[in-house]
């Protein structure tokens, strides 16, 4: 999760003194995307910033450097709740305050912007241009998210869920690429940096896709799609937010109260609530046609270097990082084995400084893992298609579950050899031991 509180703090003060992130970043010489990262709580300045930042704003290095490693005490979760129109969203809100409430969190609502927006006379054809428009929606959205996220540190809780209806990744399908370009030009960030500042992304598939007959536009003044529109934007939702470390699809494949108890299930398994529980399966597959997956729009690549670090016999523990293009995201994951499929796994987000200094207690009879990971997503299922550069003839397809029994639908484009889940020479803790060398007849 980020470190909202200090992030906020450095919003607060510089807020307080009258400057931009531009003004800020030019003052102690880092660049603008350095400060956006600090704000949002993605990464922490250097203690030589940090002596920077004290001299402009008149406070003792002593006092920042306290604020920069204080532990915050609140837990803040910040999720997304999207889908295509008429996919039982609103629904979905009254759910997760209920289920969530009794369990012990305090849960928060960010309302959907763009409704907000055109029902108050604000639209894409009441501004000069559609990109106006997106602009301003994705200008509000940040802010209101970051009113949530500063509100929730001051509140009296262990644990905050902050829902939003909507997410800033949204307005990518209503947009063309040179509109969605100008826009991140606009905000002074980047897809991944959009993209990745929630921890989780939970997509109602619309009941145009699989529910035909319930869908309607009456209970939303805002929505104008025709069944052919509605299904056609479900797609370029889903497109727009593949990449995304958790994304989960909740079709129409069962009637609504039952895609309700599995959305609770999806968000609950997240939470670890009650128990962190993952449930994956994996498959070595024919080494892909990576044009063919650079091809598709419901597909992204990232690339990621994973580290392991030293621990405890019955504990696996890695950090990694995750991206593109030369914008980071940087996790912990802690791995205890449960079954031969079902594992308690703890992940939390790290600020850049807290990755680098963990990787100082690497686990040198490892190598470090890099690898290009193409996200999928089809027939509402998400994989993740793992090519490594020690392989050109195989490469390990992921899935995970939130049912051990669920049936895996692959692209016919994707061969698969045969399914490697129980097989430990396939998983990344022995890749790094052997360097991509197995035992397994048949496949080297």
């Amino acid at each position: 999760m980020n470190d909202y509180k200090f992030g906020n703090y450095i919003y607060e003060l510089r807020k307080r003194s009258g400057l931009s992130q531009a003004e800020l970043a030019d003052k102690v010489g880092v660049t603008n995307k350095a400060v956006s990262k600090w704000e949002v709580g993605k990464a922490k300045p250097s203690v030589e910033t940090i002596r920077k930042l004290a001299v402009l704003f008149q406070l003792s290095v002593d006092e920042l450097l306290r604020k920069r490693e204080e532990e915050n005490q609140v837990e803040i979760t910040k999720i997304v709740i999207t889908g295509g129109p008429c996919a039982g969203k609103s629904t979905a809100m009254s759910r997760i305050q209920n289920t969530f409430t009794q369990m012990g969190y305090t849960v928060l609502f960010i309302p959907e912007t763009a409704t907000e927006l055109i029902t108050g006379g604000v639209s894409p054809w009441t501004c000069r241009t559609n990109g106006d428009y997106q602009k301003c929606q994705l200008r509000l959205q940040l802010d209101k998210e970051r009113v949530f996220e500063q509100a929730a540190m001051t509140m009296d809780a262990k644990k905050v869920l902050i829902v939003c209806d909507r997410g800033a990744l949204d307005n990518k399908a209503y947009m063309d690429d040179l509109e969605f370009m100008q826009a991140l030009e606009y905000l002074g960030t980047n897809e991944i940096e959009l993209r990745d500042n929630y921890d989780a992304v939970f997509h109602l598939v619309t009941a145009a896709n699989g529910a035909e007959k319930f869908y309607t536009t009456a209970n939303n003044s805002a929505r104008t799609e025709t069944i052919e529109e509605a299904a056609a934007l479900d797609d370029k939702l889903i497109n727009a937010w593949t990449g995304h470390p958790h994304l989960r699809v909740i079709d129409n494949s069962s009637d609504f109260e039952g895609k309700m108890r599995r959305l609770i299930a999806e968000v609950s398994s997240f939470l670890g609530e009650p128990e962190p529980f993952e449930i994956e399966r994996k498959f070595l597959i024919e080494y892909p046609d990576i044009i063919w997956l650079e091809s598709l729009p419901n597909c992204q690549r990232i690339e990621i270097i994973q580290t392991y670090l030293k621990s405890d016999k019955d504990e696996e523990v890695r950090v990694r990082q995750r991206g593109f293009d030369g914008h980071y995201i940087y996790f912990q994951t802690t791995k205890k084995k449960v079954s031969d499929i079902k594992r308690i796994e703890i992940e939390r987000r790290l600020s850049q400084s807290e990755y680098l200094r963990l990787l100082m207690n690497a686990d040198t009879s490892r190598r470090q893992i890099r690898k290009d990971r193409y996200c999928l997503t089809y027939e509402n299922q998400y994989f993740e298609i793992d090519v490594y550069p020690f392989w050109d003839d195989k490469a390990i397809a992921e899935i995970e579950l939130s049912d051990e029994n669920a049936e895996i639908i692959f692209p016919k484009q994707i061969k698969v050899i045969k399914e490697v889940t129980d097989d430990e020479s396939y998983k990344n803790a022995s890749l790094a031991k052997t360097g991509g060398l197995t035992s397994v007849s048949g496949v080297e």
